[in-house]
């Protein structure tokens, strides 16, 4: 009989740690999304429909911004749900992500899409997008990086904010039993707020739910 296929969550931890015991925190990524183009593990994070808080926000902004700012970029787009939902909401979106599989993967699911997809290094990215989006989309990504790079990753993300654009951070609140060891290493207040170093305007910070009960930070600032 065939080996059952293992769940990508599991293997996650185990690569996650396996690579920031070697000095490589971000490393993991392209060799899980590998493994789940191979079929040794189910495909990390596949999803069709945009995460529920991000659609839930679009959705309420108000009628005269509803088709929304000029361009958007997702941090860490992965299989490219996000970045889809954004250009079709009339956004000219990038979607950008460490991982070449998962940006190969997502070509390929979309390949009549608008949306901008790269392979592209967090910590290295172009400089052609440097506080160039008036609206940057990250969910997950810096989670899911450990402690020693947390500070450089959300100052990463918010240099990508253009002068009058919008970040919109949105992160797995820590629960009672949640220690710190990660993966992934959840944020605190304190640190989902260090979105705002490098002269970003905290405009809101909320703990909210999604569909299925789990409770996230959802926090919104603004380059003035």
């Amino acid at each position: 009989m065939p080996t059952e296929q293992r769940r990508w969550q599991s293997e996650a931890d185990r690569l996650a740690n396996e690579s920031v015991g070697r000095g490589d925190p971000t490393g993991w990524f392209e060799i899980l999304y590998a493994a789940g183009e191979s079929g040794e593990v189910t495909m990390a994070w596949d999803r069709s429909a945009p995460m529920p808080l991000l659609e839930r926000w679009v959705n309420s902004r108000p009628a005269e911004s509803a088709a929304g700012p000029e361009s958007a970029v997702v941090v860490g787009c992965g299989l490219g749900a996000d970045a889809e939902f954004l250009a079709a909401r009339g956004f000219q979106t990038t979607g950008f992500d460490l991982s070449p599989t998962a940006i190969r993967t997502a070509t390929r699911r979309y390949p009549d899409s608008s949306v901008n997809y790269a392979v592209a290094d967090l910590f290295q990215l172009p400089p052609k997008w440097h506080r160039s989006f008036d609206l940057v989309v990250e969910i997950y990504t810096v989670q899911a990086m450990p402690p020693a790079v947390r500070a450089a990753a959300t100052a990463a993300v918010g240099e990508l904010v253009a002068p009058s654009g919008t970040l919109l951070a949105i992160q797995v609140e820590p629960g009672p039993d949640d220690d710190g060891s990660g993966p992934p290493w959840l944020l605190s207040r304190e640190q989902v707020e260090a979105f705002g170093a490098g002269g970003l305007r905290q405009v809101r910070l909320d703990q909210v739910a999604d569909d299925d009960g789990s409770r996230y930070w959802q926090a919104e600032f603004h380059r003035d």
